[in-house]
């Protein structure tokens, strides 16, 4: 058999224009938020690998730590959707696997004590990258067993079985905001006025979650190590959305079994609007029950929130007698369009800048003194009034083997975290760039447990309200994204938040 053609770029617009119309009906989303506000005995819980994934959504808390009582005090809350920011993309596979399996648990518990339903949905990178299939499947047979184990069902044969219960997963990595396309089943990252395929960015090249299969079929079949095939992988197509609707969907939803991989082509927010409400009557007319690996966009369509406003400069700055000081970028992502943005702030006058070599931080003898001297540096530029951006070193440092790459770049996270930690004037402002600096800032730097998402400070990058429990509480953090945005993306948002 001949080898498939490779994926090439397409020209946007070219791509755009040759699909069949949007299906018409407006309506879908306040369908679906009508569904969720009648389901007063749902919950909706959507983990995030990484803090990025509320980049759509708005009014919603966000959990940063999963012990048994916040779980269950967010269950007796009557919350019909939050977040639980699980970080397990910084993490080995072994430790993802049982962060899992843990808030799995914790959440059939907490849904069985309030007589709730629970839906999960597991959220990830638009890019392709995080622990795939893993994650997927360890909740499944979390699921699965913990049902059984709810039911006082002892028969240990019924609870290894994933089949019996977990009809298909969803892979739908479309993310409007970051330009991230799934078209004839290729996934595409939006660079200018093209399309790439996903394999052919630098993101395909990430140390530790690396792939080289643009196809979301290859792409399942390649991630599962051959286990599942790309010939029983199946698709909901454009057209099954754009031509066929809801009921199309639903139909095709229906026929899965024994955990069958599915994944969804879109384009736009309605594509997936129409295959979320598709996906809602296949669980509720034929009893399906999926589980859904997706992007940020999906959370959007599955709970029928509609586009608000970007949220004006006057709602992200803090007052009550901070608003005369600096406020505080903190980069620590090292993908290239993070870098690109990183020399665009650079170039604003009036702001402090302070550059951290990342072996200095990785370096055990010198690490603390390089962070007592930074932190200085930041406490005076910013009870000053002046903005300060604290920035790694550009030159990638990696292990030999993924393990060794995330354990550096842990360690970089954590310098970081010593420098908000250690904070006596509060800022404006924070700003967090990148995932694993953005999760590590909140929960140690910052101390939140518990945040609610206020909107978006650009399109695809959220703004957290600190809670009372946090460093800075009601403090605006903003969750930025490695890998969203132009290239002057970030000097625009510290320049409206400087007027």
């Amino acid at each position: 058999m001949s080898a498939r053609p490779k994926p090439q770029v397409l020209d946007t617009e070219a791509a755009l224009s040759s699909l069949p119309p949007e299906w018409s009906d407006d309506q879908i989303p306040i369908t679906i938020a009508s569904r969720v506000s009648s389901s007063n005995d749902q919950t909706i819980v959507a983990l995030d690998d990484d803090p990025t994934g509320t980049q759509t959504v708005y009014d919603l808390p966000v959990l940063t730590e999963w012990s048994e009582s916040i779980i269950e005090q967010e269950f007796s809350r009557g919350t019909s959707a939050f977040y639980v920011m699980t970080n397990s993309r910084s993490q080995t596979p072994d430790n993802a696997a049982l962060i899992n399996e843990v808030i799995a648990k914790r959440l059939m518990n907490a849904a069985k004590k309030y007589g709730r339903r629970l839906s999960i949905i597991s959220r990830s990178d638009s890019t392709l990258r995080g622990h795939y299939p893993l994650e997927i499947d360890v909740l499944a047979k979390t699921l699965q067993q913990q049902q059984n184990q709810n039911d006082d069902d002892d028969d240990d044969a019924k609870k290894d079985d994933v089949a019996c219960t977990i009809d298909g997963q969803i892979i739908a990595p479309f993310f409007l905001e970051g330009g991230r396309l799934t078209i004839n089943d290729v996934h595409y990252v939006a660079e200018g006025s093209k399309l790439v395929p996903a394999a052919d960015t630098p993101f395909a090249r990430d140390a530790a979650f690396g792939f080289a299969s643009s196809n979301l079929l290859d792409y399942v079949e390649e991630k599962t190590g051959g286990r599942i095939k790309r010939s029983d992988v199946m698709s909901i197509s454009i057209d099954d959305i754009r031509r066929g609707g809801p009921e199309r969907v639903r139909a095709k939803l229906s026929q899965l079994t024994n955990m069958q991989a599915c994944i969804v082509n879109a384009a736009t927010l309605r594509d997936m609007q129409v295959f979320a409400l598709g996906l809602l009557d296949a669980e509720s007319k034929d009893k399906k029950r999926i589980l859904v690996r997706s992007a940020a966009s999906f959370v959007q369509a599955r709970l029928g929130l509609q586009k608000r406003p970007i949220l004006d400069a006057s709602v992200i700055n803090s007052s009550g007698g901070t608003e005369n000081n600096g406020g505080l970028i903190v980069v620590g992502s090292y993908v290239p369009k993070t870098t690109v943005q990183l020399e665009t702030l650079l170039a604003l006058d009036e702001l402090e800048k302070i550059e951290i070599n990342v072996a200095d931080l990785v370096d055990k003898q010198k690490c603390a003194t390089t962070i007592d001297a930074i932190l200085d540096r930041v406490e005076n530029a910013i009870a000053s009034g002046k903005n300060t951006v604290v920035y790694t070193s550009r030159e990638l440092v990696t292990g030999e083997n993924p393990s060794e790459s995330l354990a550096i770049g842990n360690a970089v996270s954590e310098g970081l975290v010593s420098i908000v930690s250690g904070l006596k004037s509060q800022p404006r402002f924070i700003i967090a760039k990148g995932g694993i600096t953005s999760s590590d800032v909140a929960t140690k730097g910052l101390g939140i447990r518990r945040a609610m998402v206020l909107g978006q400070a650009a399109p695809g990058i959220p703004v957290w309200s600190i809670g009372e429990e946090g460093k800075f509480p009601g403090m605006s953090y903003v969750v930025f994204p490695g890998n969203v945005g132009g290239d002057d993306e970030l000097a625009k948002l510290v320049s409206r938040l400087s007027v």
